[in-house]
């Protein structure tokens, strides 16, 4: 293309670039603001842009990972490459027997602690005045304990990479002439040692289905004893019914399987991985067994309490929930334990949950309202399965009481269920409660009743009450108490023993039909709600129309000497 088609192009593009930038409503208006704002002097910032630092593509960025990555490199037979991972200024066919010899010694003798080493990119720092200097693990030798150090090396351009240190390599030619075949290699078929699957010896497959098997006998081992230990008891107690005792439960099984692997460990020579993996294997084990066993516990807990207090009202219901909450709590510091030996950090789990939980709480405030005041209820035993009580308007027997409300039958049959945070806020009264039933009744006796008959009838009824085995004799009072307007009145005061309202009723019916033939063998009655008039003398029938109206029985009497008139 020619050197004006070149220049046209370039102006044509200015132009639209031009029109553009005049056309733009917020470059005038920022024009316009800046024109009016007092000019300031900016200092010039430069934003300088830091390089990221060049990945390793052996990730030997931590100390674990360096370790992890030559471990696997050699497995995989990349000899060449695990050199690669020493400190070590040999080269070549050097290099890989070092690294060789290396992999046999941490195989053979590192302990299988892989997750504790650290996994950071500046290391543990165990040593400030080392800090680029971290530690894998220490091994025995017939010249003492050699510690495995990584060291933080820097490359320049290539960047920091953990390798093994040159104060460690050093002493590796000598701790490999120490070492012998393992035990377990020198009775295995070749092809169960060579053969693998998913990088993995065949015999450590075989290994897991040894620990299910072990697992079972440990089962028909613990069904013999229990067999052994229940003919003893039977022959010792005489008792045929006896049954068969449990002697080794799922989790005490558990727990020899993890002790039976850690034995094997420390007896059969395995690679490093191989021992950190059933090392681990164990260890979920023994975690396992330990919650199953809390939560047997926890369990046989709830089961003798609730059996030692049957009659405690709602304490099932408010053992199990303290049951599940203390499994819970097991679960979640069971999960706890595995997430740090694991090297994981709960932190932020731990977090989202408190946060998570003040949010549920604050949704289910009423709900854990009634559920408090359930379990105080429960524990104050304030209600029983039973209880007659008054409740407000709600007068009945209580049902069942539950931690989140109450059912209590009311005396036309109906159910009512009440929120146990209203009862907490409410007068409770309980009828059935009381220690004591009040016997008080007021017996009105006519007026024709004369003072010995009355003395009589008042020591007969006190001899009665102080003689009743049922009442509390230093409760009794009887007296004559006053002259009503329609009988002679006479107080009877007493204190009844009574396991509930029913008893009470009963005793008190036989106390009052006893009152009543006391009255009638002294030769009176009980009054009718009645009053008298008396006439002056020959007064006329006339005047009758004229005297006032009198409910019930009604007597008129003349004068003295004169007839009464009854009506």
């Amino acid at each position: 293309m020619n050197t004006p088609d070149k220049c046209a192009k370039t102006l044509g593009r200015a132009a639209i670039a031009t029109l553009m930038v005049l056309l733009s409503p917020t470059l005038w208006a920022q024009l316009g603001a800046a024109k009016n704002a007092t000019p300031e002097v900016q200092p010039e910032v430069r934003s300088e842009v830091q390089p990221e630092p060049p990945k390793d593509p052996l990730n030997r960025s931590t100390p674990r990972k360096a370790v992890l990555g030559f471990l696997n490199t050699v497995h995989r037979g990349n000899i060449e490459v695990a050199a690669l991972y020493l400190n070590t200024p040999l080269r070549g066919p050097d290099a890989q027997t070092l690294a060789k010899e290396l992999a046999v010694v941490l195989d053979r003798r590192l302990p299988a602690r892989l997750n504790e080493i650290s996994d950071e990119p500046e290391g543990s720092m165990p040593d400030p005045l080392n800090p680029d200097e971290d530690l894998v693990g220490t091994i025995s030798t017939s010249e003492g304990d050699l510690d495995i150090l990584v060291e933080r090396i820097d490359r320049g351009k290539l960047g920091k990479a953990w390798l093994f240190s040159r104060k460690t390599l050093k002493s590796i030619p000598g701790v490999y002439d120490e070492l012998s075949t393992p035990a377990v290699e020198k009775f295995l078929p070749e092809f169960l040692v060579k053969k693998r699957l998913a990088s993995i010896p065949l015999f450590e497959w075989l290994a897991l289905l040894g620990v299910l098997l072990l697992f079972v006998l440990f089962g028909l081992l613990g069904r013999l004893i229990g067999l052994v230990v229940s003919a003893c008891r039977r022959y010792l107690l005489r008792n045929a019914d006896l049954k068969n005792p449990q002697v080794l439960s799922s989790p005490i099984r558990l727990l020899l399987v993890a002790f039976s692997i850690y034995w094997l460990l420390s007896r059969v020579g395995l690679p490093l991985l191989a021992r950190q993996f059933w090392s681990t294997i164990a260890l979920i084990i023994v975690v396992i067994a330990c919650i199953w066993l809390l939560v047997l516990f926890n369990r046989w807990g709830e089961r003798f309490l609730v059996a030692r207090r049957p009659s405690l009202s709602g304490s099932a219901a408010m053992l199990r929930l303290v049951r599940r909450g203390t499994n819970g709590l097991i679960f979640f510091a069971g999960l706890l334990f595995a997430l740090h030996h694991f090297g994981v950090d709960p932190t932020a789990a731990l977090a989202g949950l408190g946060v998570g939980g003040i949010a549920v709480a604050l949704a289910a405030q009423k709900t854990l309202e009634n559920l408090i005041a359930g379990i105080s209820l429960i524990t104050d035993q304030a209600v029983r399965v039973g209880d007659t009580l008054k409740l407000g308007d709600v007068l009945g027997t209580v049902e069942d009481v539950g931690l989140r409300s109450t059912r209590i039958r009311t005396l036309d049959r109906s159910l009512v269920c009440v929120p146990n945070g209203q009862i907490a806020n409410m007068s409770l009264e309980t009828l059935s409660a009381r220690d004591k039933f009040w016997f008080h009744p007021v017996v009105g006796l006519r007026y024709e009743t004369t003072p010995v008959q009355l003395r009589s009838i008042i020591t007969s009824v006190r001899k009665l009450l102080t003689g009743h085995s049922s009442i509390d004799s230093s409760t009794v009072r009887v007296c004559f108490l006053r002259v009503g307007a329609c009988s002679l009145d006479v107080d009877i005061f007493a204190y009844v023993f009574a396991r509930n309202w029913d008893g009470f009723l009963k005793i008190q019916e036989e106390l009052l039909f006893n009152i009543i033939n006391i009255v009638s063998e002294a030769g009176t009655e009980i009054a009718f709600p009645s009053q008298t008039l008396y006439l002056a003398a020959g007064a006329s029938d006339k005047a009758l129309p004229f005297m006032p109206e009198i409910a019930g029985k009604r007597s008129i009497k003349a004068n003295e000497g004169e007839p009464g008139m009854r009506y």
